[in-house]
C-alpha cells in the first residue's frame, strides 16, 4: 500500500489558514490596521467599498518596508515581532503570528505600496491568491498603502455566505471603534463609499470616546483609576443612570489589545449590583496593564481571548475599582454621619438673648356645636372677640355654610342604600342599590395598579395589563408592517435625532420599515434625522426620540434571537416601549376596552415574551384556599 500522508500547497494551506484568520471584511480590517500600528503610525486611512467586498485600503505613514520585506511579508509565519518560542511571553505588539498577509493574499488580489523613510525608491507588489503577478520600485511617499481587492473571490461558497452591506459595514465599524478607543494617540479615518463616517483627531481618551458615540457621553463617564502590584487600571464606566438594555459598549483592553472575557465582565457588574435594574448593561472602557509574561494570548487566531496567570485577583481588583469609582463621584448612596443633615443648615442662629417664645391663645369656652342664639350675651361677645383675633389674620368667608348645602347635593347623587336586617344578624348589611345602566355595565377591578381583575363564570380572570397591551400593540403594529399600512399623525414641534455612525448604519437598514409603521423621518444632514411624526396609535406623550433609540438598540441583538424576523423584532420593541407601564391607573371604560381588543388578538393568553397573560382562578380553587368543599 503506497503511502497517503502528503503536504499541502502553500495555495490550500493558505486558503485553510484564512478560513481562520479572516472570517470577514472586518477581520482583515482589524489585521491591516494593527500592522500598520506596529510599524508606529500616527496617522491611518481606512477605505472601504461595498462594505469591504470591493475594496479594503488602508494607508499609514509608519516605517515602510524594504523591497525585501515586502515581498517576504506574504509569506506563511513571516514576522518580525518575535524571533524565539520565549518572545511569545514578551509580545507587545497587536500582531506576532505571521499569518495575515499571507491568509489575506490567498483569497484576494492585494496590491501593496511601501516605502521606508530613508530610501529614495519605493516597492509595489501585486499578489493574486497567493501568485505574485508584478514586483517593483516606484516613486511612493513615507509608509505603507495597501489595498485588498474582491475578497473571498477564489472561494465562491465563502463569500456568499457573507451578510448583507449593511451588516458588514457595523461589523467594520465595531472593530474599527476597538482599535481606535485602544490608540487614542493615533489619527484615524474610516471613509465608505466616498462618504467620510469618522474623522479621529489625536486625543485624550475621554474626547476618543465622546467623538465615537456621540457628544451627550460627556456627561456620563465616570473615570477609574488603580494601580497595584499585579495589575494597572484606567479607563471610564458610565453612570448608572445611562445603563442599557442592549450590550455593545463593553470594552475591555489588556496591554490595549481587545479582549471578550465574561469573567472580567462579571467583575464590572457586580460592581453595578443593586444600583442599575436588571437585565441592563453599563457602559466601560477600561485598560489593563499586565506583566506579557503573566499572560497567554496564543490562544486564538483573532487574539481576542487571554488566560491569565492569577484570574481571581484581577477580578477582585477590577470590582473594587469599579465600586470605589463609582462611590468617590457620589454616584451610589453612601452613609456619612459626619455629614450635615435634615434642615438645620437652613436654620438661622440668633443669639439666646434675641429668641422669643412663642405663645398661644385660645377660648376654653367655644363651642362649635352650640347655636349663637343660645348663646348668653357675654360668651357672644367674647366669642366675638376671639374671631376678631383671627381676621387681623385671614378673612373668614361669609358664605362658608353654603358648603354644607353642596355637601347635601353630592350625596342626593349617590346610589340609595337598602338596608337587609337579619333577626339574628350581630350586625346590619347596607348593600348598595345599582340602576338598570349599573347592571348592564360589566365591572372590572385594578389591583395595585398593574393587573386587572374581571369575574367569570366559573371564578375570575387576573390579567397583566402590560403584557396585554404589549400584545395587543405587538400583533397591530406587525399587521401594519406585513400590509405597509400605517397611520401617522403630525408632531407639532419636529424632534431633531443624531446618531453616531455605527448607530446610523443600523437607521439606514430599517429606516423604511420604520415609516411603514407611521413615523415619518427625514434624513437631515450627516447622521441626522428629523422626526415630523409619528404612528398615530401611540399615545403623544411619549418621547418619539427615545423611542427610535430603543428600536436601534433592540435591532442590534435581533439575531440572537433566530426565530425572530426584522419585521417581528421592530413590531416588538416598538410595542414594549408604547405599551402601559405598570403604576397607570384604568377606569372601568378604558379596562373595558383593553380587555375586549386582547381577546381580539390571534394570541391573547401568551406575550411577546411567551410568558402567560391571563390567570385563570376558578371557585373550587378559592373555596379550597378556605378550607371549603
Amino acid at each position: 500500500m503506497s503511502d497517503i500522508i502528503q503536504l499541502l500547497p502553500d495555495n490550500v494551506a493558505n486558503q485553510i489558514a484564512a478560513g481562520e484568520v479572516v472570517q470577514r471584511p472586518a477581520s482583515a480590517i482589524k489585521e491591516l490596521i494593527e500592522n500598520a500600528i506596529d510599524a508606529g503610525a500616527t496617522k491611518i486611512k481606512l477605505i472601504v467599498k461595498d462594505a469591504g467586498k470591493t475594496l479594503i485600503q488602508v494607508i499609514d505613514d509608519g516605517v515602510g518596508m524594504s523591497m525585501t520585506d515586502a515581498r517576504l511579508c506574504f509569506e506563511r509565519h513571516a514576522t518580525s515581532k518575535i524571533k524565539k518560542a520565549e518572545d511569545l511571553f514578551a509580545i507587545r505588539t497587536m500582531g506576532f503570528r505571521g499569518e495575515a498577509m499571507a491568509s489575506i493574499a490567498a483569497i484576494s488580489h492585494v496590491e501593496l505600496k511601501t516605502k521606508r523613510a530613508e530610501s529614495e525608491l519605493g516597492t509595489l507588489v501585486e499578489i493574486e491568491g497567493s501568485k505574485i503577478i508584478d514586483q517593483r520600485p516606484e516613486a511612493l511617499p513615507t509608509g505603507t498603502n495597501i489595498s485588498v481587492k474582491n475578497l473571498f473571490y477564489n472561494i465562491p461558497a465563502r463569500r456568499n455566505f457573507l451578510k448583507s452591506n449593511s451588516v458588514e459595514m457595523r461589523h467594520i465599524i465595531e472593530e474599527f471603534q476597538r482599535i481606535t478607543l485602544a490608540h487614542p494617540e493615533i489619527f484615524f479615518s474610516l471613509h465608505s463609499d466616498g462618504n467620510e463616517l469618522y474623522h479621529l483627531p489625536a486625543e485624550t481618551l475621554k474626547q476618543r470616546i465622546v467623538h465615537i458615540f456621540g457628544n451627550t457621553y460627556n456627561q456620563r463617564l465616570v473615570p477609574v483609576e488603580e494601580d497595584t502590584t499585579i495589575i494597572k487600571i484606567d479607563g471610564f464606566v458610565g453612570k448608572p443612570a445611562y445603563a442599557k438594555k442592549t450590550r455593545g459598549e463593553q470594552f475591555f483592553f489588556v496591554n490595549k489589545r481587545f479582549i471578550r472575557d465574561p469573567y472580567l465582565h462579571h467583575a464590572v457588574m457586580n460592581a453595578y449590583e443593586e444600583i442599575i435594574a436588571s437585565e441592563t448593561f453599563p457602559l466601560y472602557v477600561l485598560f489593563i496593564e499586565i506583566d506579557p509574561s503573566k499572560i497567554d494570548i496564543n490562544v486564538h487566531p483573532t487574539k481576542t481571548e487571554i488566560k491569565y496567570e492569577d484570574e481571581k485577583a484581577i477580578y477582585a481588583i477590577i470590582r473594587s475599582a469599579v465600586k470605589r469609582s463609582l462611590g468617590r463621584y457620589n454616584i451610589t448612596p453612601s452613609l456619612d454621619f459626619n455629614q450635615e443633615t435634615g434642615f438645620s443648615h437652613l436654620i438661622t442662629q440668633k443669639p439666646l438673648d434675641e429668641i422669643q417664645i412663642p405663645t398661644i391663645s385660645f377660648n376654653p369656652d367655644f363651642n362649635p356645636f352650640e347655636s349663637d342664639l343660645n348663646k348668653p350675651a357675654r360668651e357672644s361677645a367674647r366669642t366675638d372677640n376671639y374671631a376678631a383675633g383671627f381676621e387681623k389674620k385671614a378673612a373668614i368667608p361669609q358664605n362658608w355654610d353654603s358648603l354644607y348645602q353642596i355637601a347635601q347635593q353630592q350625596e342626593s347623587f349617590q346610589l340609595p342604600l337598602i338596608e337587609e336586617e337579619e333577626e339574628d344578624a350581630p350586625y346590619q348589611v347596607i348593600v348598595p342599590k345599582r340602576t338598570d345602566s349599573q347592571q348592564t355595565e360589566k365591572q372590572f377591578f385594578q389591583l395595585h395598579n398593574r393587573f386587572i381583575v374581571s369575574q367569570i363564570h366559573s371564578g375570575f380572570i387576573l390579567i397583566d395589563q402590560q403584557a396585554a397591551h404589549e400584545r395587543i400593540l405587538f400583533e397591530q403594529f406587525y399587521a401594519q408592517l406585513t400590509e405597509q399600512q400605517g397611520a401617522s399623525q403630525q408632531s407639532l414641534f419636529p424632534q431633531t435625532l443624531d446618531l453616531n455612525p455605527s448607530d446610523n448604519e443600523i437607521m439606514q437598514e430599517i429606516l423604511p420599515e420604520i415609516c411603514t409603521l407611521g413615523f415619518q423621518i427625514r434624513e437631515f444632514g450627516k447622521n441626522s434625522y428629523v422626526i415630523d411624526g409619528i404612528p398615530a396609535d401611540l399615545n403623544t406623550g411619549l418621547d418619539e426620540i427615545r423611542i427610535i433609540e430603543q428600536l436601534i438598540e433592540d435591532f442590534k441583538n435581533y439575531k440572537s434571537e433566530i426565530k425572530l424576523t426584522k419585521r417581528e423584532n421592530l413590531a416588538k420593541s416598538l410595542a414594549k416601549s408604547a405599551a402601559i407601564k405598570p403604576g397607570v391607573l384604568l377606569d372601568n371604560n378604558a379596562m373595558a376596552e383593553l380587555i375586549d381588543k386582547l381577546f381580539a388578538c390571534q394570541s391573547p393568553n401568551i406575550s411577546i415574551y411567551g410568558k402567560p397573560v391571563i390567570i385563570t382562578f376558578t371557585l373550587n380553587e378559592l373555596l379550597a384556599k378556605f378550607g371549603k368543599n
